[in-house]
């Protein structure tokens, strides 16, 4: 099993601490995905829900533009690149860690070059282009299972993308003396699709498997036997995964997906779910992707799709509980929510943090104090360190002189409750913000979450670590006061700090210190 103060995901040049549970938001650009098709089909509104989806709680942004239900219609490499490219490059562009869902390797490959740095295979990496996608790169890789599982057929013959036909034209197209027929890729992928349809077609068919009967009696098992299942879509797992290791690709970039739903009845489905500690035990961050699927369904008796996201929440937390670390579901914010009331009951996790405080107008040291004494009472938190207070330059369009701190806490809470928590100080100190000002304006206090042990985020609401933490002289003198060398603490957490006269807000006076309760 992973150890969790050391798990961390490499996704490109992000590195994703596993310590805790990571939403990964589903935002689908498609007409006809199952539970949301249309919804957010064009670009701009793709990109304003992912952004939405970041401020409700997500980590990862996994952004799709070819659906999988059953019957779906196959979408060509060219048609899926126009939906997604310029979703990924919009969320990159906003700092976000962002996965392109996707069976075919030219869409992967340009979603990598163009900013995705998770790719997120259907197929599970049986396409030898996509396992080159992987190697030519170092973004992370989710290896999916899709098939039939019990033996009802060979574990080989529901592989998609392994056919002869697909790694006949892989192999045709890198012998340069013998190029492939124009339509031989297209018939390959045709073929794919084709096979990934009657798989979900079989599994749509059905919610329960077949019943065991024991010998000599009648008594029936409520599931089927796990051994067969397990064996199978472990067995599955593991190869694909050392295919990867065996070709190039680094263990701790790689994430496994038991792909529920995905040629699997509710009674394997459930099977599947109650072994996620198995599958945490092959050593590979594991996903649970059980967003609104048919079992999902079947197990809380919800019909609807868009009405199971209460169902997905319980069976997302049953998975944390026993190690999974990967949640990718549509309702992040209802995710969000529970996740983070569950994990702060059921799992002590301090962190260590640091926020900014800020004080231009009035008494300013005594909203200093008093802000410090509101974080203090913060639940699950408390401030183990205050620096002294300094008077500095004005900055970012400030007329005036302000007088600035840093507190040093340590929180149980998840970033975007913490948030919150200090928005909720400002209020109690009569912050406002003038609108043109764009939050630099006259304040009474100023509450910035500079960076938390173990977080990045990104989005409107929040950007962890502060993405203007280096340039600020009046963050950085205050910090001298809690730690030895600040710049150095920074520059591990990948944090450049720039040259005292390259910085802004330069400190120009102490202040003394800030008495507290």
């Amino acid at each position: 099993m992973l150890r969790e103060d050391l798990a961390t995901w490499h996704c490109g040049k992000h590195n994703i601490s596993l310590a805790r549970p990571r939403i990964m938001g589903v935002l689908n650009v498609t007409p006809d995905s199952f539970s949301d098709g249309g919804t957010h089909a064009s670009p701009d509104a793709a990109i304003e829900w992912g952004l939405k989806l970041l401020d409700d709680g997500a980590d990862i942004i996994d952004v799709g533009g070819e659906s999988t239900r059953p019957g779906f219609r196959p979408v060509s490499p060219d048609e899926e690149a126009k939906r997604v490219i310029p979703v990924i490059r919009a969320l990159a562009d906003a700092g976000a860690v962002v996965s392109v869902d996707t069976r075919h390797p030219e869409v992967a490959r340009l979603a990598v070059k163009l900013g995705a740095s998770i790719v997120n295979d259907v197929t599970g990496f049986t396409n030898p282009d996509m396992v080159r996608v992987a190697v030519e790169s170092d973004c992370g890789c989710v290896v999916m299972h899709a098939g039939e599982v019990s033996g009802r057929t060979p574990r080989r013959s529901v592989t998609l993308d392994s056919s002869a036909a697909a790694r006949a034209a892989a192999h045709a197209k890198d012998d340069a003396e013998k190029p492939a027929e124009p339509s031989s890729a297209e018939a390959a992928d045709a073929a794919a699709a084709e096979r990934l349809d009657e798989v979900m077609r079989r599994s749509a068919r059905g919610v329960t498997s077949p019943t065991v009967t024991l010998a000599g009696g009648n008594r029936r098992f409520t599931l089927p036997d796990s051994g067969p299942i397990m064996r199978h879509v472990m067995g599955f797992l593991g190869d694909q995964a050392r295919e990867l290791m065996r070709a190039g690709v680094s263990r701790d970039r790689i994430c496994i997906d038991p792909g529920p739903g995905f040629g699997k009845l509710a009674d394997e489905d459930v099977v599947i779910q109650r072994a996620n500690a198995k599958m945490v035990s092959m050593g590979y961050p594991v996903m649970c992707a059980v967003s609104r699927k048919r079992f999902v369904g079947a197990v809380s008796g919800v019909t609807e799709a868009p009405a199971r996201d209460a169902a997905t929440a319980g069976v997302c937390i049953a998975a944390v509980e026993a190690g999974t670390r990967i949640l990718r579901v549509h309702d992040v914010a209802g995710v969000s929510q529970a996740l983070n009331s569950y994990w702060s009951v059921a799992h002590p996790d301090p962190r260590r943090a640091f926020v900014a405080l800020g004080s231009n107008v009035g008494d300013r040291l005594d909203y200093l104090r008093r802000a410090v004494s509101l974080i203090n009472a913060i639940p699950l938190t408390c401030v183990t360190g205050v620096s002294r207070a300094y008077e500095t330059d004005p900055a970012y369009g400030i007329a005036m002189p302000v007088a600035n701190a840093v507190a040093e806490i340590r929180t149980e809470l998840a970033p975007l409750v913490l948030i919150d928590e200090l928005l909720g100080v400002e209020k109690k100190l009569g912050r406002t913000r003038p609108a043109g000002q764009e939050g630099h304006g006259p304040r009474t206090i100023d509450c910035d979450l500079l960076w938390m042990e173990g977080e990045t985020h990104a989005g409107r609401k929040l950007a962890l670590p502060h993405p203007r933490l280096g340039e600020r002289d009046f963050v950085i003198v205050p910090m001298e006061d809690l730690m030895h060398d600040p710049e150095r603490f920074l520059a591990h957490a990948g944090i450049s700090v720039l040259p005292r006269e390259q910085r802004v807000g330069l400190v120009r006076a102490d202040l003394g210190e800030i008495s507290w309760e």
